[in-house]
């Protein structure tokens, strides 16, 4: 025993970090280098437009995103982060693979459109075999995404002072070390494939995830690597069918708690959502307990550690709701603000054209010269002068200032947006005459909004959940983002339905932008973003600190100094 706790502590830490992050600077290079420039390939090259081009986007993001539970899960009862990476990586290889093969073969897409009124669109076997591609890309996300950053942070020794401060600075330089990569390496990958090759294009993230994998195995003696110990989602269905059977069960100091299967013998017992508590109540000794003091039926008694592994969630997720509201905003960019580039002047001298997806980088920039600034000098400095822990912004503020950040987001799109499109009718032409350039401050406030609800987003789920839930605080994160997306095309159907009612011209929908009204659905999402901030003041805010705890300690002594019912014994505790 003594020899595998010293080989567990030679293990981990920072030198295992840099495999980690090379990883997921190379798989994060592939990924997103298509996510960025998928509205623009399909566009040109499946000739999709309009309201499908809009759902086939945020559909295949979402389904991205949502997989990261169906990862998690596999991740936590079976077999563990880091074969999930792995298997995941895989997958993700072959799908980056078969989008390659799209763009190589001519026969496997539609003719190339030089008309843009009559476009041929694809066959069903090819629009097939598009999705075939982008569903094992979905899947390999789907165990990249939440095991990633988790397994960075299994790498943290957080039972020391110096492990719990070494894996606050990981988020933050976490998100930095593979947005700075991605800074660099799309640039080139983005033009590649926009003006000279697709298929090259997509060879290189491929060529990037089987590189990604290399790095991940080279490091593979120097990780710190948990056995899953069995999954949280079946154990929140049982807490959950546990409480439902004893609700009218009355709250009493006669009855005792089930801590039997609690890994930690001084389990704290929140005060928020009591109703769970029910689920743990040992209402009947003898029907429910064996003579080992166990639960007979672990769908009608479940352990303390199953509740607050609930509440945990339940606690997380009105924050989880103001983050959904962010990430909406933060959509726009990837479909209609590509769209919006795509028509505009993007020429620099008399040769050069700026491709469309290389305005998503300008996100990109903005958050990494937040986090240097932040991680590099606001930190550091504050130390200097105060001579003491520099006082960090809360989870609460970097959330409202996120929330903030994305209504000027929209305010300044559509004010952008109205801009170019008068450009373009006063000028009868297809694309505007005014730059590009005129839509980086919307990109800029994009940044702005992940780097502070984002990056406090993840560091809230995974520091608010117990350590053995943290695969499912990438996925809650992760679905966050998914949410968003399907909302996204929810909102943006429903707007195009209603506005194109009795022979009106819709105002989303099309090949043109210009006869569209995209300034006044910015404007809708600006005003989805002053509601979001209501609520989160409101409500949101008021879950950011922890809830109150009654220890297992004190829990005793309040039975002792007169607190009812008889002392506890073996596997269960007084109320």
């Amino acid at each position: 025993m003594e020899k595998q706790k010293e080989s567990t502590r030679n293990k981990g830490g920072w030198k295992s970090i840099k495999y980690i992050i090379g990883n997921e600077s190379f798989e994060k290079l592939a990924s997103v280098s298509l996510v960025m420039n998928m509205t623009f390939y399909l566009r040109s090259n499946y000739n999709m437009n309009g309201i499908f081009l809009i759902n086939v986007v945020t559909i295949w993001t979402g389904t991205c995103n949502i997989s990261s539970l169906a990862g998690a899960y596999v991740s936590d009862a079976y077999i563990g982060k880091f074969l999930t990476l792995l298997f995941s990586s895989i997958a993700s290889v072959l799908g980056m693979g078969m989008m390659t093969l799209t763009a190589g073969v001519p026969h496997f897409r539609p003719p190339k459109c030089n008309d843009q009124l009559n476009c041929v669109q694809p066959e069903k076997w090819q629009l097939g075999l598009l999705y075939a591609a982008l569903g094992l890309l979905a899947l390999g996300a789907g165990g990249l995404r939440p095991c990633g950053i988790t397994f960075g942070a299994d790498q943290f020794d957080t039972t020391t002072t110096k492990g719990r401060k070494q894996l606050q600075s990981f988020f933050n330089w976490w998100y930095l070390s593979f947005t700075l990569a991605l800074i660099v390496a799309l640039t080139g990958v983005v033009y590649i494939q926009t003006n000279i090759s697709w298929m090259i294009g997509f060879a290189i993230p491929t060529a990037c995830l089987l590189s990604s994998i290399v790095i991940f195995l080279i490091g593979r003696n120097t990780y710190v690597i948990k056995k899953p110990e069995g999954s949280v989602f079946s154990d929140i269905a049982k807490v959950i069918v546990a409480s439902i059977r004893k609700r009218n069960i009355p709250y009493e100091s006669k009855y005792s708690f089930y801590y039997q299967e609690s890994k930690n013998p001084n389990l704290a017992r929140t005060q928020r959502f009591k109703c769970l508590d029910k689920a743990a109540m040992i209402v009947d000794p003898i029907n429910e307990l064996n003579d080992n003091g166990l639960a007979k039926n672990k769908w009608s008694l479940c352990s303390m550690q199953q509740v607050e592994n609930l509440k945990c969630i339940v606690g997380i997720l009105p924050i989880w709701v103001s983050g959904v509201g962010c990430m909406l905003v933060i959509d726009q960019q990837s479909t209609f603000g590509v769209l919006q580039a795509i028509q505009m002047n993007r020429t620099i001298g008399s040769k050069f054209k700026i491709p469309p997806g290389w305005v998503s980088e300008t996100a990109m920039i903005t958050l990494s010269i937040w986090i240097f600034i932040y991680e590099g000098v606001y930190i550091p400095t504050l130390k200097k002068i105060f001579k003491r822990e520099a006082r960090l912004l809360t989870t609460g503020m970097r959330v409202r200032i996120g929330i903030i950040m994305s209504i000027f987001c929209m305010v300044t799109a559509g004010i952008i947006e109205r801009k170019r499109r008068n450009s373009a009718v006063n000028n009868h032409s297809y694309v505007a005459p005014i730059h590009i350039w005129w839509i980086i401050p919307q990109f800029m406030l994009s940044g702005l909004i992940e780097a502070f609800d984002n990056v406090a987003m993840m560091e809230f789920f995974t520091t608010r959940l117990p350590e053995s839930m943290r695969t499912t605080a990438g996925a809650i994160f992760f679905v966050t983002l998914s949410i968003s997306s399907y909302l996204n095309s929810l909102i943006v159907n429903i707007i195009h339905k209603l506005t194109g009612m009795n022979g009106r011209t819709p105002w989303l929908g099309g090949h043109d932008l210009n006869k569209n009204r995209l300034d006044y659905y910015y404007y809708i999402i600006a005003g989805f973003g002053v509601l979001n901030l209501i609520y989160f003041t409101l409500v949101g805010s008021k879950y950011v600190t922890p809830a109150k705890v009654i220890g297992v300690e004190e829990e005793l002594k309040q039975v002792e100094d007169g607190g009812g019912g008889r002392k506890p014994s073996g596997g269960y505790h007084e109320v």
